[in-house]
């Protein structure tokens, strides 16, 4: 059992003694600092304390000290850890505090933009709850449900932010609670019957290759300001798209110690802290982007690549106004508002070119893209060779800017509603148990129903009743197939 007992220690610079409860355990000490003090009077030559105002104090502390620690097993505890638990035991904890200081350390280590997140998630919070002062002991199951219900109108919050809160809740538990010596500072997990709903899937934001010709051929409106957003716009939407879909953020941070020999070298902002790799990317600069490099080239002793800086003071700020100057665009050509651009829209369609047009892997649009790979062990193993990331940009850049060619999703699809009339030659075949048991090839069939029967009369005896049997019919002359199943007994 620990024993604990009103001491002092040294005395302060005036004189005085701050009064401690000594906590002595496994012949360990700790000591709880209280808020009372006393002067070398109120001591005996010992040290011991003789203020019985004190003394009362500190017996009464004693006992509900010793009150809690009855309630615990505290064999394998140190003093510390009883030190700890009779002065914070039963503490309320503000969880805005801890998830302001958690951003915080999110910001020092280099995850501005997800922090950014973490801050609105919080700040929804507190406006919901009405206090900047949300305690632990305030999160209930059904306070987090209500809170949900009313992010259900939003898009992407109604999930994003949940899981913004629900990590730092964990967050906390772990730096709060030892669950090894049944230190639990933060009692409750309200997430156990919170279920969060999963965020609105997104439209496709890709533009075809026509619509993007369109876009960088349409003449800029006329302005008076020596630096038009519309032509800041254009030509960050021209950069992005043409390397490889690069994120505005990492355009904006480029040093100049990241551009040699015609090559950036980055690490992506959003994911670099998160891979093992570094979120890390080489990337040639195309010949039709050169002219920007050199339009937009930082000249002072800055170790910044581009001059953005100097008008823009974040990344945020760059972006944003590169998406004004593109939807002022979208104007002009007289575009539906809910068709406008953004600096987005030049990434997705960069990936979906790649994929549809240039007919590029998945796994190497999501490489050149420096998307997380599925190979991380591979990643970790051998030196990457970037220059494929660069040929399938060129071949994008070059269907895109330097070829009249429809994209794939621009190109009239053939009527596939399945016709038949007797003109027209079928073949068709049933299948049971992946066997192949009857099959034709004629004309003269006005439907489907009327191949499935003359088939039907093909089928073998001892084909089960209720079994299922495969019709697959094709029309050879529009190449056009379908398929139907049928239960013996029941469909035919």
């Amino acid at each position: 059992m620990a024993t604990l007992k009103a001491v002092v220690r040294t005395a302060r610079a005036d004189g005085f003694y701050p009064v401690y409860i000594r906590v002595t355990h496994h012949r360990a000490s700790s000591f709880i600092k209280t808020d009372k003090m006393v002067t070398r009077k109120e001591l005996t030559k010992t040290n011991e304390i003789k203020d019985p105002y004190v003394l009362q104090y500190c017996t009464q502390k004693i006992l509900e000290y010793n009150e809690r620690l009855n309630k615990k097993d505290i064999e394998h505890w140190t003093a510390k850890e009883i030190a700890e638990f009779l002065t914070s035991g039963n503490d309320d904890i503000c969880f805005s505090d801890y998830a302001r200081t958690h951003i915080a350390r999110m910001i020092d280590n280099g995850q501005e933009r997800n922090a950014k997140n973490y801050q609105l998630a919080l700040q929804h919070l507190e406006r919901f709850t009405g206090t900047t002062k949300v305690m632990f002991s305030h999160f209930t199951s059904q306070l987090v449900n209500r809170w949900i219900k009313s992010l259900e109108s939003t898009h992407r919050a109604k999930e994003m932010y949940p899981i913004c809160m629900r990590q730092v809740f964990k967050a906390a538990q772990l730096e709060y609670n030892d669950y090894d010596t049944g230190l639990i500072r933060i009692k409750t997990n309200p997430w156990v019957k919170v279920e969060i709903p999963a965020a609105d899937k997104a439209e496709k934001l890709a533009i075809t290759p026509e619509a993007c010709r369109a876009f960088f051929s349409f003449p800029l409106p006329d302005s008076k300001m020596k630096f038009p957003l519309t032509e800041f716009g254009r030509d960050i939407a021209m950069m992005v798209l043409c390397l490889a879909g690069i994120n505005t953020v990492d355009l904006y941070n480029l040093r100049k110690k990241d551009y040699e020999n015609g090559i950036i070298r980055y690490q992506r902002a959003k994911t670099r802290k998160s891979r093992s790799d570094g979120a890390y990317m080489e990337m040639r600069v195309p010949a039709i982007v050169q002219p920007l490099f050199d339009k937009y080239l930082d000249t002072t002793d800055s170790e910044r690549l581009f001059n953005f800086y100097q008008r823009m003071g974040t990344s945020d700020s760059f972006n944003a106004n590169a998406n004004s100057g593109i939807k002022q665009i979208c104007k002009a050509m007289e575009l539906p508002k809910e068709d406008w651009y953004s600096v987005y829209t030049f990434r997705h369609t960069w990936g979906t070119v790649a994929q549809n047009d240039v007919r590029a892997s998945i796994s190497d649009v999501a490489f050149a893209m420096n998307h997380s790979s599925g190979h991380k062990v591979t990643r970790g193993y051998i030196k990457i060779d970037y220059s494929p990331a660069w040929e399938l940009n060129d071949k994008v850049i070059d269907f895109i800017f330097f070829s009249g060619k429809t994209s794939t999703r621009e190109q009239k699809q053939e009527d596939t509603h399945f016709r038949l009339s007797y003109r027209f030659m079928v073949n068709a075949a049933a299948y049971h148990n992946g066997q192949n048991v009857a099959e034709l090839t004629d004309v003269g069939f006005n439907n489907v129903d009327e191949v499935i029967a003359r088939l039907v009369t093909m089928l073998p005896e001892d084909i089960p009743n209720r079994s299922m049997v495969m019709f697959k019919i094709v029309n050879l002359d529009k190449n056009q197939t379908v398929v139907y199943q049928r239960q013996k007994g029941k469909g035919f």
